[in-house]
């Protein structure tokens, strides 16, 4: 969508709400010693210690609460296996940080990276080692095969998805809500008609579009496509395999299009000139709409107005548009750069419910991991998201337009995000529209 830097806003500002001040992880404590990056010390050898004197390095961009929350499950393996195993934050720009250590033929040990691409990319240039048994079972066992799929190349399994963020919400204004004497719907046929309707007669402003914002348009394209397609559908067009004149495609934009200029503040102009977060403030700081869809980031921005989450701040998932209860996800990927000894044994580790379950306790995470109970979350949001997550394991997908060339997902003014403004613009140039996505997705994918 776009890029490195807005990928790690939204898989990281939910941990800027619900993760301050996060439980401490009973038995996951380092102690002193040397640390880079917020690296914990390597307990004593023995025995039960089969990696004592082992040193791993992993790079990742997490900073803040985020890190110091992942650096308690790199302890818990840590006290295990008696390893050290030394923190190193890349920046934003995780492929800036890489690409000389690759180079140099000095990679971390492990990596996390912010797409899959990155996993397509690294794996050609023979930076990544392959799984191995052991690691792959554990992926297996935890994570459904779409997931597996995510993080391979050429048939070979290189990572694993780590860190999950949940792209298929609706939030909303309780206030009015209750004004218009409304629920949450179940169908997106009456959240754009019979609530939205209600919420205008009460005199609320139903949505708050973040037009100006394109992958906030790319978001509501892919929850409503995956609703009404399918995942099989989906995929497809993820890939291009399905062009972008389809039938399907044709359906989906017809129902956005289904949303009221009148419904949306500031009508579709307005909308427009509306980016994100601005969208989010206009909700609950400024009460001008009823609600903004978008990802559960939208979290952080909440915490800046006087409404808190879960109280005048409330939410429901994405209503379905078609048979499947959509569920759209971001995620973290972790790969193994070298066969250094311990690097499969800590991908191992982070591929299994005893190590997501430990990292949900804490907050500020979500996990595709399906043996991870929702009860392990410590908030309202995170437990509602997990469930959503354990309920659609083998329909959930990753977001569309980050599995594309970034000319077609992730570029401002283009691709997607500028025709998909356009059709925000022009409601009624559906089929205008199809073909030049069509034409633009040809170019980007290679394809005629």
């Amino acid at each position: 969508m776009v890029g490195d830097a807005v990928t790690n806003r939204r898989l990281t500002a939910l941990a800027a709400v619900v993760a301050a001040g996060a439980l401490a992880l009973a038995g996951c404590g380092g102690g002193g010693g040397e640390k880079s990056g917020g690296g914990g010390s390597s307990p004593g050898g023995g025995g039960n210690k089969p990696l004592a004197g082992v040193t791993l390095e992993v790079a990742a961009k997490w900073t803040g609460t985020e890190q110091e929350n992942f650096q308690k499950v790199l302890n818990m393996f840590q006290d295990q296996t008696g390893a050290t195993v030394k923190y190193v934050p890349t920046g934003e720009d995780t492929g800036a940080f890489l690409g000389p250590r690759i180079a140099a033929k000095t990679p971390p040990d492990i990596a996390i990276l912010p797409q899959p691409g990155l996993v397509q990319e690294y794996a050609k240039q023979g930076a990544l080692k392959p799984l191995s048994a052991e690691v792959v079972a554990e992926i297996d066992k935890n994570y459904s095969q779409y997931w597996k799929d995510l993080a391979s190349a050429d048939g070979k399994v290189y990572g694993m998805m780590v860190k999950a963020a949940h792209k298929s919400i609706v939030w909303y204004l309780k206030e009015a809500y209750d004004n218009a004497g409304v629920q949450p719907p179940q169908t997106f046929d009456q959240l754009v008609g019979e609530t939205a309707d209600k919420l205008a007669e009460s005199g609320a402003t139903p949505f708050s579009l973040c037009g100006a914002s394109g992958w906030t348009l790319t978001d509501l394209f892919e929850n409503v496509y995956l609703s009404q397609a399918g995942p099989e559908n989906y995929d497809k067009l993820a890939k291009h395999e399905l062009k972008w004149t389809d039938a399907t495609v044709t359906k989906a934009l017809q129902t956005i299009a289904k949303i009221k200029p009148d419904h949306v503040l500031g009508g579709s102009s307005g909308a427009l000139q509306t980016d994100f977060p601005t969208c989010v403030t206009r909700v609950f700081g400024e009460k001008k709409a009823a609600m903004v869809i978008e990802a559960d980031f939208v979290a952080a921005t909440v915490s800046t107005t006087k409404e808190k989450v879960g109280e005048g701040a409330q939410f429901f998932p994405f209503p379905k548009a078609g048979d499947t209860a959509p569920v759209v996800l971001g995620s973290d990927i972790a790969v193994a750069m070298t066969e250094e000894k311990g690097a499969m044994e800590l991908m191992r580790f982070l591929s299994s419910a005893e190590a997501a379950t430990a990292w949900a306790k804490l907050g500020g995470y979500l996990s595709a991991n399906k043996n991870v109970s929702p009860d392990s979350y410590p908030d309202a949001l995170t437990k509602e998201l997990g469930r959503t997550i354990q309920a659609s394991a083998d329909t959930a997908r990753y977001d569309m337009s980050d599995l594309a060339p970034s000319a077609f997902g992730a570029t401002d003014g283009k691709g997607e995000w500028k025709l998909l403004q356009d059709l925000l613009r022009n409601p009624g140039d559906v089929k205008g529209i199809q073909s030049k996505l069509e034409s633009e997705a040809a170019k980007a994918f290679g394809g005629s």
